[in-house]
């Protein structure tokens, strides 16, 4: 896991946020949802103090906001699912705008909302100030067990690759003239899929014999030992530990 990797949620920053360590982000990140999760859904002011908190990280990591709700698109079909509970759950209703809707489903959609919102949120703030390969890194020094972390590494490196083959064959496609306009067409693409399949299979062969033939015998080896000191521990504490206090008012006061 030596070779730079970069990827399009990674922004390029020298904030205090960019400087800590990756194993100490996200063991960070990882509390702060569980915190999020475990807060009862009626203290709504609790998700706005989340929300402030993760703004305020934003901000000391210089990411600007539409940068951040852009990323935050990807949730749109749990969204989705949200929007429908009020109609299709059981239980009392009540009127909204002329409509009526399940008490409980209402709860159940603001719940789903507020606690996946968060959740993205905090996962696009450390992708965003996290290269990738610190990434691996730092699940490497949490313990993660070495196979999955290697099945992740492969994963990402090789995804990559098979993009590139499939731009490259799309490309020659278009240069002989072919264009998909119908279902008369699929054919061609399905020999496309299956060439691109036999390629990334021999490539795949090809890579682990190139490895086996430098030592590789199960484990990758660690070029960059990252290491934390006692204060960006605490540091990283900070999110969690304030959003642990924040949780337990809201049990207090429900």
């Amino acid at each position: 896991m030596g070779a730079g990797h970069a990827h399009k949620l990674y922004r390029e920053g020298r904030s205090p946020v960019h400087a800590l360590p990756p194993h100490c982000k996200i063991a960070a990140v990882f509390c702060f949802v569980l915190v999020v999760v475990a807060t009862p859904r009626e203290a709504v002011w609790a998700f706005g103090v989340y929300a402030a908190l993760l703004a305020g990280v934003a901000a000391v990591a210089r990411i600007p906001a539409g940068y951040l709700l852009k990323r935050l698109l990807v949730e749109i079909p749990f969204v989705a699912f949200a929007v429908l509970m009020p109609f299709i759950a059981e239980g009392p209703r009540t009127d909204v705008l002329g409509m009526s809707l399940s008490e409980s489903g209402l709860w159940s959609a603001w719940n789903i909302l507020a606690k996946g919102t968060l959740g993205v949120a905090a996962s696009v703030l450390l992708a965003s100030t996290t290269e990738l390969r610190a990434l691996l890194l730092g699940l490497q020094r949490l313990r993660m067990p070495s196979l999955l972390v290697q099945i992740a590494s492969f994963m990402i490196r090789y995804g990559d690759v098979i993009s590139d083959e499939m731009r490259r064959m799309r490309i020659a496609r278009q240069s002989r003239g072919f264009e998909a306009r119908g279902v008369r067409h699929w054919g061609v693409l399905a020999n496309s899929a299956g060439a691109l399949f036999i390629r990334s299979y021999e490539r795949g062969e090809r890579v682990h014999l190139a490895m086996v033939s430098r030592g590789y015998a199960g484990t990758m080896p660690v070029i960059d030992d990252v290491t934390a000191s006692r204060a960006q521990w605490t540091y990283a504490a900070a999110l969690p530990l304030t959003a642990l206090a924040v949780c337990l008012t809201g049990w207090m006061l429900i």
